[in-house]
Parts: structure tokens; sequence; C-alpha cells
């Protein structure tokens, strides 16, 4: 599983820790900066990891910032981008499962590592179940 991760500065001090976590499971992560934790615009990391997202079929992304918000919000602009705004591992379970999400999206100012932790896990090991949730992620995609 390949993931792409991005965040603000806001962000910036959880992703190495974010990024061991996803490499302790096997998964390729490429990261979408910032290189330190200076004041960027959080628009322009949701912006690249959804495109790179959508570039690299299969792929999925977690966008950080403060609370998740505006981040997954820009990411979200992009067609084909479903990034869901997790607090728990129960709402990236039913990101994945029913929502189809592709972005994990949350808040180091809202989530403690244990957490994120378990909504890797969840968000990882959770597939999306189609049926009746099929046609509604298709209503998504107008």
């Amino acid at each position: 599983m390949k993931f792409y991760i991005g965040t603000d500065h806001a962000g910036f001090s959880i992703k190495d820790e974010v990024i061991a976590l996803l490499r302790a499971r096997g998964c390729e992560v490429v990261d979408l900066g910032p290189t330190s934790d200076a004041r960027v615009d959080y628009p322009d990391f949701g912006h690249k990891v959804a495109l790179a997202v959508l570039e690299d079929a299969g792929s999925f992304g977690i966008v950080i910032c403060g609370t998740g918000i505006g981040i997954s919000l820009a990411a979200n602009k992009h067609h084909g981008i479903r990034a869901a705004l997790c607090h728990d591992a129960y709402t990236a379970q039913m990101a994945r499962g029913h929502n189809n999400a592709n972005i994990l999206a949350f808040g180091q100012r809202i989530v403690g590592l244990g957490v994120i932790e378990s909504m890797i896990d969840a968000f990882i090991s959770t597939p999306f179940e189609g049926g009746r949730h099929a046609m509604r992620v298709d209503k998504i995609e107008c």
C-alpha cells in the first residue's frame, strides 16, 4: 500500500511519527512536505497530496493540519478525491468501508499519537464494502 503525506506547519511535528507508523506496517510513503515547521499554507499541501493520489492509481494519502479541516477541504476540491476528516478508529473504518475514502485527514491538535495509530490501522485494514455504498459514492462524483 502506498501513501502520500503532506502537512502544514501545524501538522509538521507529528509527520515523521506517522511516516514511521506507516512504514512499520509495510507501506511505501512519499513525503510531499513541508520540510520544516516554518509557516506554510495548508491548501498547497492538501492539493499536492490530492494530485499525487489521483496520478497514482490505487494509492492513498494522509493530510494533517491543526484541526484537519482546512487541509481536507483543499484536498476535496479535486474530482475523484474523498478525503475523510477522522477523529478515531471508527470514523476511519467507516470512511474506508462506506465512503471509499482515499485520503485520511486529521488534526494534530485534536488527536494524539495513540489515536492516530488506531486510525491508520483501521484505514489500512478496511476494504470498501461496495454495494449500496458504491451507489452513494457515485453520487458524490457528480
